[in-house]
């Protein structure tokens, strides 16, 4: 029993731990999509100098991507 308590805590921390660390990089995403200073700042972190034209590009692949906007049903269906 002196085991399997901490066990216990470690996993159920770990799963914890992974979906707010999901859902606050998915909510950090979400800003980016209407704030084009932000994105700019991650694009020059990564080693990126984005022009405006770039820049718009980018914000609109954010937003046309389903995985990064959460207003957007999810669907199982079949892929076509």
């Amino acid at each position: 029993m002196q085991i399997v308590i901490p066990v216990i805590t470690l996993i159920v921390g770990l799963v914890g731990g992974f979906f707010i660390g999901a859902f606050y990089l998915r909510k950090q995403m979400e800003k980016m999509q209407s704030d084009p200073q932000m994105l700019q700042k991650v694009a020059k972190q990564m080693g990126y100098n984005l022009n405006n034209q770039q820049m718009q590009k980018a914000q609109k692949m954010m937003k046309n991507n389903p995985q990064f906007t959460s207003n957007k049903k999810q669907g199982g269906g079949k892929r076509k």
